[in-house]
């Protein structure tokens, strides 16, 4: 199968698909006009790449990462976004294989690093993370701007 699978740069057509996508990981209905306009935007720019990953014409993948340059690293830093594989493809490879093309891209652009970030109750995926050499070294800690000014 991994022969068979194909990871290329996303483009406008995607976008439907990989909204549900983005839907089903985030458990949640996301706003479709701010998605399409986010979406469309990031597509141009140099420092994100959207990839997606097709198997026999599906669209089965999508990653994203987004390189920044952060003073607290005097360097760029690549940190992937999202990442989300159909669940009948996982255990395959597919994922393994989008952390490969991230690397790449975020060396690409100079990164020194690639970070991710994952909700602390995925335990499956902190396992595949750690499995591709990640390593748990920090906290993330949220704060709902919304709620504070509101």
């Amino acid at each position: 199968m991994k022969e068979q699978l194909l990871i290329r740069r996303a483009t406008a057509r995607d976008r439907g698909t990989i909204y549900k996508m983005l839907c089903e990981l985030e458990n949640a209905e996301l706003p479709d006009k701010e998605f399409k306009k986010i979406y469309l935007d990031n597509l141009e720019n140099w420092s994100i790449a959207y990839l997606v990953v097709e198997y026999e014409g599906e669209l089965v993948g999508f990653a994203s990462c987004h390189i920044q340059l952060l003073l607290h690293h005097a360097a760029a830093v690549g940190e992937i976004q999202e990442m989300f594989v159909l669940p009948a493809y996982r255990s395959m490879g597919v994922g393994k294989r989008l952390v490969q093309e991230l690397t790449t891209f975020a060396a690409s652009r100079g990164a020194s690093q690639l970070e991710v970030t994952t909700n602390k109750i995925r335990l499956d995926t902190h396992r595949f993370y750690e499995r591709e050499g990640f390593e748990n070294t920090h906290f993330k800690l949220v704060l709902n701007v919304h709620q504070v000014s509101s």
